[in-house]
């Protein structure tokens, strides 16, 4: 799952540097919350995941790694995209703003427990 996680991560990367760049060529800033978050949960947290998982291989190969990968990978652009048009001024897709950053909460928590279940010490041999 780490380097999954990797890749996708500098997608989102491309999207939101090119988001930021549109907005600072055209002076328009309404989408800079949809900037921030692809870039912090897309980017940042799936990048800082992946090396994690490739770290510690039990957490990347364990159920809910892959878990934590696919809620983090369809909630995410439903939120975004969602978010996206809600600043469109088409407020019939706050449900899925809502709900995609309802499931990324869930991805994070998965995650989170699934660090403190297989992220060890790892086993000193010669201790003294």
């Amino acid at each position: 799952m780490g380097v999954k996680l990797i890749k996708i991560s500098v997608i989102y990367f491309v999207i939101g540097v090119s988001l930021g760049l549109y907005m600072s060529i055209t002076s328009q800033y309404h989408f800079t919350g949809v900037h921030v978050h692809v870039n912090l949960l897309g980017w940042t947290s799936m990048t800082l995941a992946g090396i994690l998982y490739l770290m510690f291989p039990k957490a990347g190969m364990s159920v809910l790694g892959k878990i934590h990968f696919w809620i983090h990978n369809i909630s995410l652009p439903v939120m975004m995209i969602g978010l996206f048009f809600l600043i469109l001024g088409h407020t019939a897709l706050f449900p899925f703003v809502a709900l995609g950053g309802v499931f990324i909460v869930i991805a994070v928590i998965l995650f989170a427990i699934n660090i403190l279940i297989y992220v060890r010490q790892p086993e000193q041999e010669n201790e003294v």
